[in-house]
């Protein structure tokens, strides 16, 4: 038969976390309803933790520039419309980082600050030119914190700015050209069946337009 100490524990679903000062007692010994009101809030409060991160991961993962680790599943290839597909060719800046950027439009606004939120469109290609992912198809920016390891190493300094790189403004538009250490490297994206919707090694184009703050 279930005691009261069990029941309590039981009752909330598959949480398991139990607050410090209850971690070290038996199953034996009664939790009062203040404890078990301790471990449903505390319960709740965990859940709530998950669902942010579990929120967080998708976005870092749904548009194909996440950490650098791709789930296959969120990245699919994406039409090019002719706007993305005729943009203008753009002279290139190598950085000491092998980062090469162009500036199409110097924006006017004031520049992304690390940590900070921010709104940014983009179009990602490999080298043939071959679009594989397309904010504007989807009709709505990417929002990520810059220059936390939200997006692949060559966003967070083609954004920010760094060594040779100027910082990219509000409303400025600009070309980035990743070498695959500043990519997914040698693991590539979008790994399914033998295929890849970007293989290993692949240096990456991106149009990056710096839309707002979030």
């Amino acid at each position: 038969m279930m005691n009261s100490a069990a029941a309590a524990y039981s009752s909330v679903g598959t949480c398991t976390w139990l607050p410090v000062h209850l971690q070290k007692r038996t199953p034996r010994v009664a939790f009062s309803s203040t404890h078990q009101r301790t471990i449903a809030t505390s319960c709740s409060y965990k859940q709530h933790l998950e669902s942010e991160s579990i929120q967080l991961l998708k976005r870092r993962e749904a548009i194909g520039i996440g950490l650098g680790l791709l789930h296959s599943f969120f990245l699919q290839p994406h039409p090019s419309s002719a706007a993305e597909s005729e943009s203008p060719p753009c002279e290139l800046t190598v950085a000491p980082s092998g980062l090469a950027f162009c500036d199409k439009l110097v924006g006017s606004g004031p520049q992304a600050v690390k940590g900070q939120l921010i709104k940014a469109h983009y179009v990602g290609k490999l080298e043939n030119g071959k679009v594989f992912d397309s904010s504007y198809s989807r009709g709505k920016p990417l929002t990520f914190r810059v220059g936390v390891g939200e997006v692949i190493k060559g966003w967070d300094e083609g954004i920010l700015g760094g060594d040779g790189i100027p910082p990219m403004l509000q409303g400025g538009k600009r070309t980035l050209k990743l070498p695959p250490q500043l990519g997914y490297g040698s693991r590539g994206a979008g790994c399914r069946g033998g295929s890849c919707v970007i293989p290993p090694d692949s240096v990456l184009l991106f149009d990056v337009e710096f839309v707002s703050k979030a």
